[in-house]
């Protein structure tokens, strides 16, 4: 399944009911599963993100709609960064012309 990292900051709404955070993820799983993917981590950060989540998504379409309805919430303003495995991202890097080649050499 394809991989997902939400980097979020909490909004002054997510701020003010900081309490109901542990709930709120709770929903979060939920909404996800409910959507065919899956929360692999979690991560509460210091910085210039509050909270890196990652998830496995059935397709970008999955993780553009549980991203709305979170971002509807009002909590949390996340940045959704597609992820690539270190042996999908070799596969793709295999694929590139060699260096110094234009496209117009590139094999096809």
């Amino acid at each position: 399944m394809p991989l997902f990292v939400s980097l979020m900051r909490l909004t002054q709404r997510g701020l003010d009911a900081i309490d109901q955070s542990p709930e709120r993820a709770a929903l979060s799983r939920s909404r996800v599963e409910a959507l065919g993917g899956r929360s692999v981590s979690f991560y509460a950060t210091m910085g210039a993100y509050d909270f890196v989540q990652v998830f496995e998504m059935p397709s970008a379409e999955a993780m553009l709609e549980y991203v709305t309805i979170a971002r509807r919430d009002g909590f949390v303003d996340p940045v959704i960064l597609p992820a690539f495995e270190a042996a999908e991202w070799g596969g793709i890097v295999g694929r590139l012309p060699a260096a110094g080649k234009g496209p117009k050499d590139a094999p096809r």
